[in-house]
């Protein structure tokens, strides 16, 4: 979906594909047969963004294949699909019964990282639509925090990595005439959790195409002011590639058992809901959520928040609620202003299938209608702050 921003530009929003696992090309292929394009068809559009998400095995088809990347291109076409961001955090496995920590590898220490982004950069240059010459994707925030935290030789391979991307993704651009942009994307756990994490790593590689993704999901379990932080991240120079729109599980009562119960349904096998909670001597937390509600681990007499990507449209029944508040503020900032703060714009719940059984969609159907009301919820923010939906 593309709207005109009152500065004349165009800011575009599409719903993240990591909620259809998929690891192959004919799984991505069968995604956009069964899901995009029924969404697509539900919001009424000609035209719909969709942030691709490519596994390492669907991304090497591609690349080794010409022939495969054209006809991928032409089903975007013709199904009405357009591509102009890609979610490279997952490299494969995001669909198994656990993900949890496997998530956050390989890293940026790893060789297979840079790999793997620099291919995703490739194929989004050429999946761009024709009147599109800006792609970006998101990306792991360095590492989980151990081992990396205090190692000061991850620190230089990390950033020696992002440094060689950097200069690869000026290479495409002369080669292509597509810019393609990195967004580092904070996340609780990570090395870079906060987006105030995110400032120093991102000035030592000191280059334009290599930013941040605001996930307003990790904004808020982080308790992070969306002003201070868009502040702060402006006055270092450093570039909010993307944002991704999202909620998540907030408990304003957590020592209370009914709220402990509710929280309890949240917590499943799959997906790590990293907890927080801000207290007067600082920001506490958990690596998962059973971990806060089973014992003493996190200081219940303050709020806690939860990295459980919740429905946009349909915050969960109290005593719990969502940080749609904090999605809504940051929205304001990055694109209510006299210019954009950022031009790529996504929706990412990957968690549906992780929601309490109750709540849960049962058919393509059900989840299609699902994403389709979220979409909707944010082209109207946008619409509220005075974009332009365009045809």
């Amino acid at each position: 979906m593309r709207f005109r921003h009152p500065d004349g530009s165009t800011v575009h929003l599409a719903y993240c594909t990591n909620v259809h696992p998929a690891e192959s090309l004919a799984g991505v292929r069968a995604q956009l047969r069964d899901h995009c394009e029924p969404v697509r068809r539900r919001l009424g559009r000609d035209r719909l963004g969709i942030g691709l998400w490519l596994a390492r095995d669907a991304a090497r088809t591609l690349i080794n294949d010409p022939a495969e990347l054209r006809a991928l291109r032409a089903e975007l076409d013709s199904r009405g699909l357009e591509v102009v961001t890609l979610n490279g955090f997952p490299y494969e496995g995001f669909g198994a019964d656990e993900v949890k920590y496997r998530v956050y590898r390989p890293d940026w220490t790893e060789p297979d990282r840079l790999a793997h982004t620099t291919d995703l950069a490739r194929l989004l240059a050429a999946l761009l639509p024709d009147d599109v010459t800006e792609g970006s994707i998101s990306t792991l925030p360095l590492a989980w925090r151990t081992p990396y935290d205090g190692d000061p030789e991850a620190a230089r391979t990390a950033c020696a990595a992002l440094t060689t991307l950097a200069q690869r993704l000026d290479a495409l651009s002369e080669l292509t005439g597509k810019s393609i942009r990195i967004g580092l994307e904070p996340e609780p756990g990570c090395t870079v959790e906060t987006t105030a994490d995110a400032i120093a790593p991102l000035t030592d590689v000191a280059h334009d195409r290599i930013g941040i993704c605001v996930d307003t999901c990790h904004l808020a379990t982080s308790f992070e002011d969306p002003g201070t932080a868009l502040d702060a991240l402006n006055a270092a120079g450093v570039r909010v590639v993307k944002s991704q729109l999202s909620a998540a599980l907030h408990a304003e009562h957590p020592h209370l058992p009914e709220v402990r119960t509710a929280l309890g349904a949240f917590a499943e096998p799959r997906f790590l809901h990293q907890t927080r909670t801000s207290t007067a001597a600082g920001l506490r937390g958990t690596d998962d959520l059973d971990e806060a509600i089973g014992g003493r681990a996190l200081p219940d007499s303050t709020a806690w928040r939860a990295h459980f990507h919740v429905p946009l449209h349909a915050p969960p029944a109290p005593p719990l609620t969502s940080t749609l508040p904090v999605l809504r503020t940051t929205l304001a900032r990055l694109v209510g202003g006299p210019v954009p703060l950022t031009r790529h714009l996504e929706v990412e719940t990957y968690t549906w299938q992780a929601l309490p059984p109750e709540l849960r969609p049962r058919t393509r159907t059900q989840l299609a209608d699902g994403i389709a009301a979220e979409l909707t919820l944010a082209r109207d923010l946008l619409v509220d702050l005075g974009l332009k939906e365009l045809p």
